[in-house]
């Protein structure tokens, strides 16, 4: 069997709570900057949530942001970043080569409450229901609504994966490439989530809804008093083209995909499983012949659920052990779990240690737990660690999917 093609990120377009480009979100990552804030939503009331402050209107005309959806404008908003991240012109490009893969958790929920509560104003009288409603609640929504916006004619649809969403979407991308479908891909993961008063009615009713008096330190990673999941919103798409194809245009490359497994738990609902989460850490590892000890970075999806972050941390431990220069974090202590994007979002912010050489910390580790000490584990302030050449990114999620990506930097 021939090698496949290489494949090169070569931009990043995101909105996070905490950041509206990468730059941004990396120096509020650095600076220890949360973007959970207080929040209230019909049916819950107070909660906490990771909301997104960007222009819609920057890429969207006002009819075309009511018409659509907030996880569309999310994607319309990353794929335009990311292209520019990029330096690339679209118009070099066959619209029809033009790929569009995002991951999600769920979509549909959002517009689908909103038309019963319509309606419920006006005694269930059908005539006030949107003619929107089913181009809004197809699953490939967001992916459609930016082939929309551009004007691309080549594959596009989201890829359904819970929590692991914004991997699968990056590994799509990255797979078409390979197969030669398409010339440039726009790839990663979308989330609407804090839209719907469903997603938080639900961890509330399974005891899993974080809860503290201080927003910004409500999503807690490994702590010992942490309490559930911080909602948030966000998307991050990455712009993805074959190594050689990068290199020809004299393209910034800011990592490499190398490495990637999905698997399955076949275990429970919602319960984690340590085993099945060693052995999507250990396929990634072996698709890219790499070693435990030759990952720098290992980016955590740690929820801040007791059962979920205690399982995972005896995962990484059955892996990495105590192998010195394997650093650990977690982004969703920043941003919460922005569900269908939280894995796209948590590489984009790692990804500048490329550059840099520092590794973000997991903020709001006032007490570790010890079911989740784990060597390597960076706490509160950032870390100088001199030269990251390899980044492992793990992203799980309910019905027991697992997900990890490894990313190399082109320099090592």
């Amino acid at each position: 069997m021939p090698d496949l093609p290489r494949v090169a990120i070569t931009g990043a377009g995101l909105t996070s709570p905490n950041g509206n480009s990468l730059d941004e979100y990396r120096a509020a990552l650095l600076a220890g900057r949360s973007g959970v804030q207080d929040y209230e939503i019909r049916y819950v009331g107070k909660t906490h949530a990771g909301i997104c402050d960007f222009d819609a209107l920057r890429h969207q005309k006002r009819k075309d942001v009511r018409r659509g959806t907030r996880a569309g404008s999310i994607a319309i908003y990353c794929a335009h970043e990311a292209i520019t991240d990029a330096g690339v012109e679209l118009d070099r490009y066959d619209p029809a080569r033009v790929g569009v893969y995002t991951g999600v958790t769920e979509h549909g929920n959002v517009e689908t409450e909103n038309e019963i509560h319509e309606v419920s104003q006006y005694d269930f009288d059908l005539r006030y229901w949107s003619h929107h409603h089913n181009p809004r609640t197809v699953a490939n929504n967001p992916a459609g609504e930016v082939t929309v916006n551009m004007g691309l004619r080549g594959p596009a649809y989201s890829l359904g994966g819970a929590c692991a969403a914004g991997n699968l979407g990056l590994i799509q991308g990255m797979q078409m490439l390979q197969l030669g479908a398409v010339d440039f891909a726009l790839a990663g993961g979308v989330s609407e989530a804090i839209r719907t008063f469903g997603i938080f009615a639900s961890f509330r009713a399974q005891g899993a809804l974080a809860e503290h008096e201080v927003s910004a330190k409500a999503s807690r990673p490994f702590d010992q008093a942490r309490n559930g999941i911080v909602i948030a919103e966000g998307g991050c798409l990455f712009a993805l083209e074959r190594l050689e194809d990068a290199e020809k245009r004299g393209a910034r490359v800011l990592g490499e995909v190398v490495g990637h497994c999905v698997n399955s738990d076949g275990t429970d609902f919602v319960l984690p499983d340590t085993d099945g989460q060693n052995a999507c850490i250990r396929g990634a590892l072996a698709s890219a012949g790499i070693e435990p000890a030759g990952v720098d970075v290992v980016s955590t999806h740690a929820t801040s659920t007791e059962s979920g972050d205690s399982a995972e941390a005896a995962a990484v431990r059955q892996v990495f052990g105590d192998h010195e220069g394997v650093w650990i974090n977690n982004t969703k202590s920043f941003i919460g779990h922005a569900m269908g994007a939280a894995a796209a979002l948590e590489l984009a912010g790692n990804l500048p240690s490329f550059r840099d050489g520092v590794v973000h910390p997991t903020i709001n580790v006032e007490q570790l737990d010890p079911a989740c000490k784990l060597g390597g584990l960076v706490v509160n302030e950032p870390r100088e660690v001199g030269r990251v050449e390899t980044i492992l990114n793990m992203s799980f999620g309910m019905l027991g999917i697992n997900s990890a990506v490894l990313v190399r930097s082109h320099a090592g």
